[in-house]
């Protein structure tokens, strides 16, 4: 089985940092913004003071994922595919930013498939090979996409509801959830292979 690749590992330990950073930063230079009520896409609309800071963000987010899909060559063809996709996603939403009054249709249909593309990459990613790490396998990539695909479902009923108030949290809660878990999955490969390279 081909290994988690270093440039895979650099970027699961940079890539929840960049994205709570990104609408940290671009929030906090941005007077009036409401976290709470304004999704993260808010900072990156057309009228935004801050649309560079937040669409640059973006693009290293969608850089990192790109990177993962590559390099965890652990991970079954399939969620490598459904990596990729999801980082092109990230772009497409960034190039087709949501205005601050209304919406673009554009941006949701992004925005909608990388939410489930970055729910739904582990399930895709499976490995039921006995010599397959144990967070690849089906009992952890099962429970896991599950979790996932409930908080992303969570978030897309509360983001298309107008009547919401806090989209912007529960935003920021799936969207920290999925960089971590992208995370997670290719840190632990990572240490696993490396300890039984050594042994």
């Amino acid at each position: 089985m081909k290994p988690i690749e270093k440039p895979a590992f650099i970027a699961a330990l940079i890539g929840p940092i960049q994205s709570v950073l990104g609408w940290t930063i671009a929030g906090a230079l941005w007077v009036g913004y409401d976290p709470v009520r304004q999704t993260i896409s808010d900072l990156a609309a057309n009228e935004s003071p801050v649309q560079l800071i937040m669409s640059s963000f973006f693009v290293l987010g969608g850089v990192l994922t790109l990177i993962a899909a590559i390099y965890a060559k652990t991970f079954a063809m399939p969620g490598r595919i459904a990596l990729f996709l999801a980082a092109i996603c990230t772009f497409g939403l960034t190039i087709f930013p949501t205005p601050l009054i209304g919406y673009s249709i554009w941006h949701r249909i992004f925005a909608i498939a990388s939410f489930v593309l970055s729910a739904g990459w582990h399930l895709f990613a499976m490995r039921t090979r006995k010599d397959a790490p144990w967070i690849l396998k089906p009992p952890a990539a099962i429970i896991g996409t599950a979790l996932q695909a409930a908080l992303a479902l969570w978030f897309l009923s509360s983001w298309t509801d107008p009547t919401t108030t806090n989209v912007g949290v529960w935003e920021r809660v799936v969207a920290v959830s999925q960089a971590l878990y992208v995370s997670v999955v290719v840190i632990v490969i990572y240490i696993g292979q490396r300890k039984n390279s050594i042994r």
